[in-house]
C-alpha cells in the first residue's frame, strides 16, 4: 500500500502536467514561440524567489510546478541549487517533490547534491518509511566515488529496515553501486544473499533483479529460496514476475534432468520393436533409470501456469519461454493460446510475441496448426508484422493446408504493399521447395506474376522462379522459354538480368531461343541498365563458348560496344571476357578452362527459414530478437546427465524463523513504540491494510465501524484515497492526529447520520499531496473540536486555499438537452440539464438532473441504470430505480457524474422492466466548472503563476455594442459556470471559476481593445479544458 501511495505521490503531478504539456503544445502558434521561452525564463525566475520564500505554500506550489517542467521533457537543471536548499524542509510534502527532483537530477549536479549529503544521511533515520526510501534513492543517484562507502552503510542498514518499501529500494540501490564500484562485489551479494530471506512479495523481484545484476553464476544462493519464490510467485509485482521467472529458467536448467528424455525414450521404444531380443537386452542394460520428475521441477512449472492468464504481455511471454526450455514437449502446448491471445495487442507486442512464434513453429508445428487463421495477414497490419506472420504460415504449411494457404497469398500478392506483395513471393517459393506436391503449381502462378506492373513483384517471381529452376533445372525448359518471350515486356533491369542470367545458364538445353535472344540484346544494348549490359556480355561469353558458329559475330560486336561503354565496369568486364574466350598470342593458361569457368555447376540456394538459427537464445530476450548476443545476455546452459543434490533446496522451518528475525529489533524499548512500529510494518507488508483498518481496531471501536457502515461507496473509495495520501506523514502528525480524534469523538457520534464521512476523520494530515485541496459545498462538514479548528486555520498548504472559495452560480441556462427521445425509447423521453449546484453525492461529480417523461398510455414499470461503459476513472451515482410512471406522468430525478475534468461521453443504459436504451451524456466544457469569489489581487497574483504552456489567448472582432460589460458579462455566464472578480479597469472584464474533479483555477479575462477589437486570455492548469473553453467563448463574444 505504501509504495503505492508512493508513487501516486511521485507521478501523479509529473503524469497530469505531462498530459498538459502534450495538449499545450497544440495551442501554441510559431508566431508565439518566442514568447513562449521568454515567459519560461522569467517564470524560472519566479520559482526561484518562490523556493527562497518563507511560506511552505509557495515553496510546495513551486515544486509541483518543477516536477510538472520535467514530465514535459523541459530541463529544470538551473533550479538545483534552489531546490537542493529545501531538501531539509520539515514539510513531508515538499521533502518528497524535492527528493523526487534530486533523484533525477542528482547524477549531473554531482558536487553541488553532495553538499547535501549529511541531509540524505538524515533523512535514511527518518520516521517515514517514504523519505528513508527516497534518501536512499537520491543517494545512490549520486554516482560519485568518494561515497562508496556511505552507500555501502546505507544500503546495509535500509536491507534491514522494518518497511519492505525500504528494503526494496535497498535492492535497486545495490544495483547502482555495482555499477559504480565492482570491487564492492564480495559485500554486496552478502547483502542480496540476506534480501533474498526476505518473505515480502514487493521485495522478491527487485533483489532477484540485483541477484542477475552482480551475481548471476551463484547459483548456491537460490537453493534455500527457490521453493519460496516458486511459491511467491504470483503475488509478486509484474515486472518482479518477469525478472523471477527468467531467473528461474536459467535454474532449472543446471539443477534438473532432461523433461524431453520421456519422449526420445518414446520414440526408441518404436524403432526398436522390431529388433533382436540381444540386441533390446544390451541397450536395455545400458539404458539409464526411467525419468521421473523433480517434484521441485513439477512446483515451477505448475506455479507458472496461472500467470499465463496475467494481464501483462512480458509476464505471458516469460511463462511461454519458460515452458518452452523446461517443460516437457507434451505439456509446452497450453502457452499456444496464451501466445495467440497476445497477438491482439499492439503492435509492438505483436512483433515480439510473432518473432518467438516464429521459432517455435520451426521445430514444433502441432503446437500451432490449430490457430492457423489467426495468422493470416490483416490489411490494417504493419509491414514488419505481415512478414512475420508470413513466415509463421510458411513454417506451418504441410500437405492438408497447402491449398487453403495458397489461395491466401494469392490475395497477398495483389496487396498495395509491394513490400510485402514482394515478400509473399519468396514464401510461395519456400512451400514449393519444401512441399513437392505443389511445385508446380507454384512455378505457373509465379511465371503468370511475370506479367504484373509492378517492378518490384516482377523482379521478385523472377528471382525465385531462378532459384526453383537451378533445382530443377531438365524439367522446365517450356519455363525458360516463356521467360525469354516475356524479355519485349519486362522493363524491370533487376528482372531483364535475372532472365538473362537463367537463359546463359541453361544455353545448351535451348539452343535455338539463346542465339537470338542475344540478337534482340545486342540492338538494344546501348540503352540497357547497366546491370542488364554485365549479363548481356555474360552472355554472350557462354554462348560463345558453346555455339560460336551462330553467336561469334553477335559476341564481337557485343564486345565491342562494350570496349567503349561510359561504366568503367562493363569496359573492365568486356576486357576480361575477351582475353578470356578469344585466344591469341597473349592468352594466357586462363583461356583453356574458360569453358569450366563460365559454365560451372552452381549450387542451388537453400530456402530456408531466417528464424532456424535463433533457438539458441533464450526465447523472449533481446538477443533472440536481435538474433545476436547482446550485452547481459546470460546463455541458458544444457540439461546435467545427473541431477545434482535436491536436498540443498530444503529449509528448515525454525533456522528461516531465526534468519528473518531483524538483529536488535527484536524487542522494543517500550511498549508505545513496540506498539507503532508493528503497526506500521503490518501496514506496509500487508497490501490489503489501510489507516482506516489498522486505526479502527486499534482507537475508533465498535463505535467508528457503526458510523462506516452507513457510508456510500464513492465516500469510501474517496476516504481511501485520502488515507494514502496522508500515510506518508503518519509518525510526525500522530499525537495529533489522537488528540484531534479524542476531542472530537462524543460531538461526531451525535452528528454521525447516514451519510457522514466517518473514516476522513478531518486531521492535520487530511490534505491532498499534489492537488489544491478542493473544498466541499455541499457535503456536510463533520464536526470539529474548537482545538482543531484553530489548528486547521493556522495551516496554510496550499495556495488556493485562501484564494478559493466557492460562490453561488450567477447564471443557470435552462437549456435541456435530450437524452432519450420518445420515438427511440417506446414512449419513455428522458432530457438532462445542468443545475450548476454542488453536487450531494461527491464533492468532484457534476450535477446532474433528468427529467422522465411516460408519453404512452400504459405504465411504465422499473426505470432504471443498467450497464455503464465509462471511460477509465469516471464514476457515476445513479438515481435510485423508479418503481412506476403513471401514463403522461413526469418525474425529476437526480444523479451525479465525475468526468475527471474531461468532455468525455458518459454511456450507460436507462432500463425498463422490459427494455434497455443505450443513451449518452457529454458535458459542454462550462458545466464542468464551479463559480469562484476572490479579489482582484489574488486573481492577479494566481494569473502571474499560470503564464506560459498554462496560457491561452485568441483575438475577437465584434461590432462596439457587444462589448458593453452586461452583454460581456451574459455571455461568458451563459456559456461557463463561472464567477465575476470585481475589476479597477473598465476594459478589463475578469471570471473566476475551478474544476469540479480536481479543483485546478480556471482564470478567464476579457480585455478591451481599441476599435472593435478585445483580446480573450484563459489561464489554467489544465490546458485541454482551457483550449476548449476558449473555442467555445470566441464564437460567442464575436457575435452580435
Amino acid at each position: 500500500m505504501s509504495s503505492n501511495s508512493f508513487s501516486y505521490n511521485e507521478q501523479s503531478g509529473g503524469g497530469e502536467a505531462a498530459e498538459l504539456g502534450q495538449e499545450a503544445t497544440s495551442t501554441i502558434s510559431p508566431s508565439g514561440a518566442f514568447g513562449l521561452f521568454s515567459s519560461d525564463l522569467k517564470k524560472n525566475e519566479d520559482l526561484k524567489q518562490m523556493l527562497e520564500s518563507n511560506k511552505d505554500s509557495a515553496k510546495l506550489d513551486a515544486m509541483k510546478r518543477i516536477v510538472g517542467m520535467i514530465a514535459k521533457g523541459k530541463n529544470a537543471s538551473e533550479l538545483f541549487p534552489a531546490v537542493v536548499k529545501n531538501v531539509a524542509s520539515k514539510n513531508i510534502e515538499i521533502k518528497k517533490l524535492v527528493y523526487v527532483y534530486l533523484v533525477r537530477y542528482a547524477e549531473e549536479q554531482q558536487d553541488l547534491a553532495l553538499l547535501s549529503i549529511s541531509t540524505f544521511q538524515r533523512a535514511l533515520k527518518d520516521p517515514n518509511q517514504l523519505i528513508r526510501a527516497s534518501a536512499l534513492r537520491v543517494l545512490s543517484s549520486i554516482r560519485v566515488p568518494i561515497i562508496v562507502p556511505i552507500m555501502m552503510l546505507a544500503i546495509k542498514e535500509a536491507s534491514a529496515d522494518l518497511s519492505p518499501y525500504v528494503r526494496k529500494n535497498a535492492a535497486h540501490a545495490i544495483q547502482k553501486l555495482y555499477s559504480l564500484d565492482p570491487e564492492q562485489k564480495e559485500m554486496l551479494i552478502e547483502v542480496i544473499e540476506k534480501l533474498l530471506k526476505d518473505k515480502s512479495t514487493l521485495v522478491a523481484g527487485s533483489v532477484v533483479m540485483a541477484f542477475e545484476e552482480v551475481c548471476p553464476d551463484r547459483i548456491d544462493l537460490i537453493h534455500k529460496n527457490y521453493r519460496k519464490l516458486c511459491n511467491l510467485l504470483v503475488d509478486v509485482e509484474e515486472w518482479g514476475q518477469v525478472v523471477i521467472i527468467h531467473m528461474l529458467t536459467r535454474y532449472a536448467r543446471t539443477q534438473f534432468v532432461s523433461p524431453w528424455k520421456e519422449d526420445d525414450e518414446l520414440e526408441d521404444k518404436e524403432k526398436n520393436f522390431y529388433e533382436s531380443d540381444d540386441d533390446q537386452k544390451e541397450k536395455t542394460d545400458k539404458r539409464k533409470k526411467p525419468y521421473t520428475m523433480d517434484p521441485d521441477h513439477r512446483l515451477l512449472i505448475r506455479n507458472t501456469k496461472p500467470l499465463l492468464q496475467s494481464r501483462n504481455a512480458a509476464v505471458v511471454m516469460a511463462v511461454a519461454q519458460l515452458y518452452w526450455h523446461i517443460s516437457p514437449k507434451s505439456e509446452a502446448g497450453i502457452i499456444s493460446k496464451s501466445l495467440v491471445r497476445l497477438l491482439r495487442s499492439n503492435r509492438e507486442v505483436q512483433y515480439i510475441v510473432l518473432q518467438n512464434i516464429a521459432t517455435m513453429s520451426i521445430q514444433r508445428k502441432g503446437m500451432f496448426e490449430p490457430y492457423l487463421k489467426s495468422f493470416y495477414v490483416r490489411s490494417t497490419d504493419p509491414t514488419m508484422i505481415k512478414t512475420l506472420k508470413l513466415e509463421i504460415l510458411t513454417n506451418l504449411a504441410n500437405e492438408a493446408n497447402i491449398s487453403t494457404l495458397l489461395r491466401e497469398f494469392q490475395t497477398y500478392v495483389k496487396s498495395q504493399d509491394k513490400q510485402f506483395a514482394a515478400a509473399t513471393i519468396q514464401t510461395i517459393g519456400r512451400c514449393a521447395t519444401n512441399i513437392l506436391e505443389v511445385t508446380d503449381t507454384c512455378l505457373n502462378g509465379l511465371v503468370c506474376l511475370l506479367s504484373n506492373r509492378d517492378e518490384i513483384v516482377v523482379a521478385e517471381s523472377v528471382v525465385v522462379i531462378k532459384k526453383l529452376l537451378q533445382m530443377q533445372p531438365a524439367q522446365h525448359g517450356e519455363i525458360i522459354k516463356h521467360m525469354a518471350k516475356l524479355l519485349d515486356s519486362i522493363t524491370v533491369p533487376v528482372a531483364r538480368a535475372s532472365i538473362l542470367w537463367l537463359i546463359g545458364e541453361n544455353c545448351e538445353r535451348v539452343p535455338k531461343i539463346a542465339p537470338d535472344v542475344l540478337r534482340k540484346m545486342a540492338k538494344s544494348f546501348t540503352s540497357e541498365d547497366d546491370l542488364v549490359k554485365l549479363q548481356i556480355l555474360n552472355l554472350g561469353a557462354k554462348l560463345y563458348l558453346t555455339n560460336s558458329k551462330q553467336t561469334k559475330l553477335l559476341t564481337q560486336y557485343i564486345l565491342n560496344l562494350g570496349k567503349y561503354d561510359q561504366n568503367y565496369d562493363i569496359r573492365d568486364r568486356t576486357r576480361f571476357i575477351r582475353q578470356l574466350i578469344v585466344p591469341n598470342e597473349k592468352s594466357g593458361a586462363l583461356s583453356k578452362y574458360a569453358k569450366k569457368i563460365f559454365l560451372a555447376q552452381k549450387p542451388a540456394p537453400l530456402l530456408e527459414s531466417p528464424f532456424k538459427d535463433r533457438d539458441h537464445f533464450q526465447l523472449g530476450t533481446l538477443s533472440h530478437t536481435l538474433n545476436i548476443k547482446a550485452t547481459g545476455y546470460l546463455e541458458l546452459s544444457n540439461w546435467p546427465e545427473v541431477a545434482p543434490d535436491p536436498s540443498v533446496r530444503n529449509v528448515e522451518v525454525i533456522e528461516l524463523a531465526k534468519e528473518w528475525t531483524p538483529a536488535g529489533k527484536a524487542k522494543q524499548e517500550n511498549s508505545a513504540k513496540k506498539f507503532y512500529s508493528e503497526s506500521e510494518e503490518e501496514e506496509d507488508s500487508s497490501d490489503s491494510s489501510s489507516d482506516s483498518e489498522s486505526e479502527s481496531g486499534s482507537e475508533s471501536g465498535e463505535q467508528g465501524q457503526s458510523g462506516e457502515e452507513g457510508d456510500s461507496s464513492e465516500d469510501s473509495s474517496e476516504d481511501s484515497s485520502s488515507e494514502q495520501d496522508s500515510e506518508s506523514g503518519r509518525d510526525s502528525g500522530r499525537e495529533n492526529r489522537r488528540t484531534a480524534k479524542r476531542n472530537s469523538k462524543e460531538k461526531e457520534k451525535k452528528t454521525k447520520q447516514g451519510r457522514t464521512p466517518v473514516a476522513k476523520d478531518v486531521s492535520l494530515l487530511d490534505l491532498d499531496d499534489f492537488n489544491p485541496v478542493s473544498t466541499p459545498v455541499a457535503l456536510p462538514a463533520p464536526a470539529l473540536s474548537p482545538s482543531l479548528m484553530a489548528d486547521l486555520e493556522g495551516l496554510n498548504l496550499s495556495t488556493s486555499s485562501s484564494v478559493i472559495s466557492v460562490s453561488t452560480p450567477i447564471f443557470v441556462p435552462t437549456k435541456t438537452h435530450v437524452l432519450l427521445h420518445r420515438m427511440s425509447g417506446k414512449g419513455l423521453a428522458a432530457h438532462y440539464f445542468f443545475p450548476r449546484q454542488p453536487c450531494v453525492f461527491g464533492d468532484k461529480m457534476v450535477s446532474i438532473q433528468i427529467t422522465l417523461n411516460n408519453t404512452t398510455d400504459r405504465k411504465i414499470e422499473n426505470i432504471h441504470i443498467g450497464e455503464k461503459k465509462l471511460p477509465i476513472g469516471m464514476k457515476m451515482h445513479v438515481f435510485n430505480p423508479i418503481d412506476s410512471l403513471e401514463p403522461e406522468g413526469s418525474i425529476t430525478v437526480s444523479m451525479g457524474i465525475d468526468f475527471c475534468d474531461s468532455t468525455q461521453t458518459a454511456s450507460f443504459q436507462l432500463c425498463t422492466k422490459d427494455d434497455c436504451f443505450s443513451v449518452n451524456i457529454q458535458p459542454p466544457v462550462g458545466e464542468l466548472l464551479l463559480p469562484v469569489a476572490m479579489s482582484e489581487k489574488d486573481f492577479k497574483k494566481e494569473q502571474g503563476m499560470l503564464t506560459g504552456m498554462n496560457e491561452t489567448s485568441a483575438i475577437i472582432i465584434a461590432a462596439p455594442q457587444n462589448f458593453t460589460p452586461s452583454v460581456i458579462f451574459q455571455k461568458v455566464v451563459n456559456v461557463a459556470n463561472v464567477g465575476a472578480v470585481p475589476s479597477g479597469q473598465d476594459n478589463i472584464h475578469r471570471f473566476a471559476a475551478k474544476t469540479v474533479h480536481s479543483g485546478s483555477l480556471m482564470l478567464v479575462t476579457v480585455e478591451l481593445k481599441e476599435g472593435s477589437t478585445a483580446q480573450l486570455i484563459i489561464n489554467t492548469e489544465k490546458t485541454v479544458i482551457g483550449s476548449v473553453l476558449l473555442r467555445e467563448l470566441k464564437p460567442v463574444l464575436s457575435q452580435g
